[in-house]
């Protein structure tokens, strides 16, 4: 059964969120009080709403009780966005993401009832920064405040060398989840045994504390 997400608020975030999401096959809701928003991206979605968000007679009628997960996604609205949270989880939605544009903000919604806050900015400008000063780094993952995943090359010293050799979980406190070998194919299930090769790309997951041990 698909996993039944609605998505409160369609900014450039909550648009790109409709767009992965219903790729990816979910049941879809999306809600924006812009009728004209609400009609560009109907036809990616199970169901489109135009209603106003800051009512809660209207934002109980949307059909929030039937959701696996409700995104609240309008960061710049703390009135809006309060409103949908406490509207959601008393009509006992079991997980509420909203996303903040401040750290204040993000403390009031997690007081009115949000399950997890976002900070799309803030976590978009880490990731670039990471890939900006590791030439080695080809994508970064944020786990929260201490733990990253990390798409990368191999450093030039571990190149031609193989996993239990390189010791890396001893040596840079990291552990390998996969690898990407040089056809295209990832592999999960790796030989400790085998070398790397320059044109593979390793998954990692790391403290982010220990990244400034991966760069070249």
């Amino acid at each position: 059964m698909d996993k039944k997400i609605a998505i409160l608020g369609l900014g450039r975030f909550g648009q790109f969120l409709t767009e992965e999401l219903s790729a990816s096959g979910a049941d879809v809701l999306i809600v924006d009080m812009d009728e004209r928003l609400v009609n560009q991206f109907a036809g990616l979605v199970s169901d489109a709403v135009a209603d106003d968000l800051t009512d809660p007679e209207s934002i109980k009628k949307i059909g929030l009780s039937d959701m696996d997960l409700v995104i609240v996604s309008m960061g710049s609205s703390l009135e809006a966005s309060i409103m949908c949270v406490m509207v959601a989880k008393e009509l006992g939605v079991k997980r509420v993401i909203a996303k903040a544009a401040s750290e204040r903000m993000g403390e009031i919604l997690l007081r009115v009832g949000a399950d997890e806050i976002i900070y799309p900015e803030k976590e978009s400008a880490v990731q670039t920064a990471r890939k900006i000063l590791s030439s080695n780094f080809l994508d970064y993952f944020s786990l929260g405040d201490d733990l990253s995943v990390i798409s990368m090359v191999p450093k030039k010293s571990w190149i031609g060398k193989s996993l239990s050799e390189l010791r890396l979980r001893n040596r840079y406190q990291i552990n390998v989840l996969a690898i990407r070998d040089e056809t295209g194919a990832l592999k999960a299930g790796i030989d400790p045994a085998m070398p790397l090769t320059a044109g593979m790309r390793i998954l990692v997951v790391a403290e982010r504390k220990n990244l400034n041990l991966l760069e070249d």
